[in-house]
């Protein structure tokens, strides 16, 4: 698994660096086409922007600021668009733009297009790296409805040329039998569900001798479980993507940190601001992604993480970071899915007998458990059954929900605690 997906992995990287800075001036020309652009790069000179220093000088546009601008462009009747303004591509009825092949959901809800050229979110390298090769039946249990991850893991496995069985969320029994009956080569999903289908293979007597690597992501990944994996004969390895931009880094051999996608330009800034930090200091990691369909600039994760010195001992030659690090902001990611505070506020908002809300997220990685607290004089099973279901409505997953007395949560501003247990 050394063996480099193509030489971009493997070239010098001042070389890397001046093709990554003498694209960027098409990059901002590219954004500026698309109405949200226009207006926040107003004045600015695409040719200079060729250099660090010079990106570092444009606006970080933010996750939640993303959500604002969808949804007002959403409800506006003059200028009506689902992707805020930040798109090129699209349909008849986004201002006569074509080029969109499909159209995903994030919660938020989030919308992101998706253009024709092939492993269009650039899976493959990521996938390359975990081992997976032509030939291969990789099961895919990443959800194919509304969220983007099944479709992106099957479109970066065809690309390398592997086969793929669409197996999606929930149904494990069923999921278990075709990883057996098709005897999988690999396995793509999130860790935590893989985790529980070895453990139901265990319980029923289901050999899986042929499954022997995985690619996962969507949630974090501590060595404690990638070593139970290996203990059942499966290589795991992890990649960090996000809904909007794609892959940003992945795991290799090494297992040292996660090496950076060759489509992306990686800063790590100061959370709450767009200043680049010193190498090796944790901060938010902001993505400007090569691509003119969807030309996000500058782009927040809210993921915290570091610059990791040194090379790759697998002889790939770009930036290595620490890994996801934490939430800049109060963002979660529970079961793969980003919880937003606007959506807690959104509950809250159909609810008008809650005071105030806070969502925990504890329980050890990989066995997530949610539980909205809910400040409210109206103590009754009634509103408890109602509160779970606008949870499950607003966010697509399941919390407990906890009646609290008026006035008895902190007063600290925080929406969403994350009290999860990392090992």
């Amino acid at each position: 698994m050394t063996e480099p997906y193509d030489t971009l992995e493997t070239r010098d990287p001042a070389a890397r660096e001046a093709a990554l800075m003498a694209a960027l001036p098409a990059q901002v020309r590219a954004a500026q086409q698309v109405p949200a652009f226009a207006a926040m790069l107003a004045g600015v000179d695409a040719a200079t922007v060729d250099s660090r220093a010079a990106l570092a000088r444009l606006p970080v546009t933010r996750k939640s600021e993303l959500l604002e601008r969808q949804k007002a462009a959403r409800a506006s009747t003059e200028a009506w668009d689902p992707f805020g303004g930040f798109s090129a591509i699209g349909w008849r009825a986004l201002r006569g733009l074509g080029g969109a092949r499909r159209v995903f959901q994030s919660p938020g809800p989030i919308y992101e297009p998706e253009g024709g050229a092939g492993d269009y979110w650039r899976l493959a390298r990521a996938m390359h790296a975990a081992g997976f090769r032509r030939g291969d039946l990789i099961h895919n249990s990443f959800s194919y409805h509304l969220t983007p991850a099944g479709s992106r893991m099957e479109t970066g496995a065809h690309a390398i040329g592997c086969t793929v069985f669409p197996g999606g969320v929930g149904n494990t029994e069923l999921q278990l039998q075709a990883m057996a009956e098709l005897r999988a080569d690999g396995y793509a999903g999130t860790p935590s569900f893989l985790r529980i289908a070895l453990e139901k293979a265990a319980e029923t007597g289901v050999a899986l001798p042929s499954l022997k690597k995985a690619m996962v992501s969507g949630e974090a990944f501590p060595p404690s479980l990638r070593d139970w994996l290996a203990e059942r004969g499966v290589q795991a390895y992890q990649c960090y993507a996000t809904a909007d931009v794609g892959l940003v880094a992945y795991e290799t051999s090494a297992r040292e940190g996660l090496v950076l996608d060759e489509g992306v330009i990686v800063e790590i800034v100061r959370p709450g601001t767009g200043d680049p930090v010193p190498e090796g200091e944790v901060g938010e990691l902001v993505i400007t992604v090569l691509n003119p369909d969807y030309p996000l600039l500058r782009f927040g994760t809210g993921d915290l993480s570091a610059v990791l010195p040194g090379r790759c001992p697998t002889g790939r030659t770009h930036t290595r970071i620490k890994g996801w690090m934490g939430r800049a902001d109060q963002t979660a990611k529970v079961r793969g899915m980003f919880v937003h505070p606007s959506q807690v506020a959104e509950v809250v908002k159909r609810h008008p007998e809650v005071l105030r809300a806070r969502l925990v997220v504890d329980g050890e990685m990989a066995n997530d458990r949610m539980t909205l607290r809910a400040e409210t004089a109206a103590r009754t099973d009634a509103l408890a059954a109602a509160l779970a279901q606008t949870v499950r409505d607003v966010t697509k997953l399941r919390a407990d929900i906890e009646i609290c007395a008026p006035g008895s949560l902190p007063n600290d501003g925080k929406v969403i605690e994350d009290a999860r247990t990392y090992r």
